[in-house]
């Protein structure tokens, strides 16, 4: 049962609505940004769900779309830690504090959740990093950005875990719906590294003779090399040392009449 109160004051931020877990940590889970006014707060279960009910996108959401979107936003937070195949119901379920039957609802399956789980992640990469990459001029300045926001969220991520790195090793041999997204969506992600690559030859900025393909492929070496040593190694330093050999490599593919 949703309960509904006016405790919150009204102060605008540029998020969607928070989920506060426990009362202690707050992240947004819903898909569409916009600012708004925090004007309600939601307990669902031991989940507290603060809404704009301002916010006309939010203000006709029912009660079961807004329990869906906290399911979700624990689902990744879990699957982060545990993997995408360490995600249960039951697990879900409690950590909700609802019922197996409650939760399932929303979803037609295990592997349903897994993909709506997969589908959040990518949509909040492409927010964090893709989208304000764009915002940049073509070139190379759009592509030091998408990798600095790259190496920005993986940072964020080393104490839970990157999706595309874990479900890379999840998946590798299991076939099947999951696996498919997951290609696809790393494969999106590489398309969008090459085609900035390319319009980095085209503008001047990287030589002529630029491998585009050979260039994406170092830049996530040093992602793979990152996440791995800050996370599994926990390696001091291995933010800077990604840092510092995206300069290195950038500079052995810029193209000397352009670079500064």
């Amino acid at each position: 049962m949703l309960r509904c109160t006016n405790r919150t004051p009204a102060l605008k931020f540029p998020f969607d609505f928070y989920v506060v877990v426990d009362n202690s940590t707050s992240v947004r889970i819903f898909s569409k940004r916009a600012f708004f006014t925090l004007a309600s707060v939601r307990q669902i279960g031991n989940i507290t769900l603060r809404t704009d009910l301002l916010n006309t996108s939010v203000k006709f959401m029912r009660k079961g779309e807004l329990t869906r979107a906290a399911i979700l936003d624990v689902a990744l937070d879990l699957s982060s830690r545990d993997g995408l195949e360490g995600l249960t119901i039951g697990l879900l379920a409690d950590k909700m504090n609802m019922s197996k039957s409650g939760v399932f609802a929303h979803f037609g399956s295990r592997e349903d959740l897994q993909m709506e789980v997969l589908k959040l992640y990518h949509y909040r990469f492409e927010q964090e990093v893709f989208f304000p990459s764009m915002k940049e001029p073509r070139g190379i300045q759009r592509l030091q950005s998408m990798f600095a926001r790259w190496v920005k969220r993986v940072s964020v991520e080393i104490a839970s875990g990157c999706i595309y790195i874990s479900g890379a090793v999840e998946y590798d041999d299991r076939p099947g719906p999951i696996r498919e997204a997951l290609v696809a969506m790393v494969r999106a992600w590489q398309g969008a590294l090459l085609r900035c690559v390319e319009q980095s030859i085209a503008t001047g900025d990287l030589k002529a003779d630029t491998d585009a393909q050979q260039l994406v492929y170092e830049m996530y070496g040093l992602i793979l090399a990152l996440h791995h040593d800050a996370r599994f190694l926990r390696v001091p330093g291995s933010i800077e040392r990604a840092q510092a050999g995206f300069i290195r490599l950038l500079a052995s593919y810029q193209n000397s009449v352009t670079s500064k």
